[in-house]
């Protein structure tokens, strides 16, 4: 059984598929390649096996605060949260230091000894409810981010809220590179649609010469082959919507 694990294994399998070394299959490599990328690109924007969900920590530099952005590699093609900021996120060795009257802290030094004696109960609630008042007076950190820019701006006083050498920690969405992770290339999705994208490369060639014949006789309809990728690569894609998308979230980027 087949398991490609590169493109160049990936493109033997699919022209295998459609009948080479049988038959001829009049496509340039270069259109085979661009092929590939087009299916890769399909794979990455709607299969959930296409990204991956990560926590990105940043360590902040005097660029950053100047800048007001923090600028992500090209992978990350999402941002959905920027965590917050507290004495939590702050290292010890930060300019700002621990704040040791943030109520956090004092819950933490106070009261944790108490639950190796007594029911955690009263702490989950009273964090929970810190969080609820945390969420309604303060709220989340709003960003902006745009995959084309990879660009995360956070929109808070960068000076006077963080300091050099911080981290800040994004939940974002990172596609998973088919180079590192070789098993993109056995997807059975993306094997049937690069597949079908090799077949209408090659039906797109051969009708501008109507039935094309080849050496002992036989004659290859172009436009057929080309009308029956079509309808395949319309019922694949379908099927990546219908089957294999993620359901909608919020997502910036």
């Amino acid at each position: 059984m087949a398991q490609p694990a590169s493109r160049s294994a990936l493109k033997d399998y699919c022209l295998r598929k459609l009948g080479f070394p049988v038959i001829d299959i009049n496509v340039d490599d270069d259109q085979l390649d661009d092929r590939i990328d087009d299916a890769l690109i399909r794979f990455r924007d709607y299969h959930y096996d296409g990204t991956e969900e990560i926590y990105l920590a940043h360590q902040v530099t005097d660029g950053d605060v100047s800048n007001n952005y923090v600028t992500v590699a090209d992978s990350i093609v999402g941002v959905t949260r920027v965590l917050p900021i507290n004495s939590g996120s702050i290292s010890s060795q930060s300019q700002q230091g621990f704040n040791i009257f943030d109520i956090n802290y004092q819950i933490r030094l106070n009261d944790f000894y108490n639950l190796l004696s007594s029911s955690y109960t009263y702490y989950v609630i009273a964090r929970e409810h810190l969080a609820m008042l945390d969420m309604i007076v303060t709220g989340e950190l709003p960003f902006t981010f745009n995959k084309k820019v990879s660009q995360i701006k956070v929109q808070m006083d960068w000076a006077g809220r963080i300091a050099v050498g911080d981290y800040l920690v994004f939940q974002a969405v990172r596609v998973v590179d088919p180079t590192t992770y070789t098993k993109v290339f056995n997807d059975s999705w993306l094997k049937e649609y690069t597949t079908a994208l090799f077949k209408e490369q090659w039906g797109n060639n051969l009708k501008k010469y109507g039935n094309f014949a080849l050496p002992g006789g036989m004659v290859i309809n172009g436009q057929q082959i080309y009308d029956e990728a079509v309808t395949e690569i319309k019922e694949l894609e379908e099927k990546l919507r219908d089957v294999y998308e993620s359901p909608p979230q919020m997502l910036v980027g």
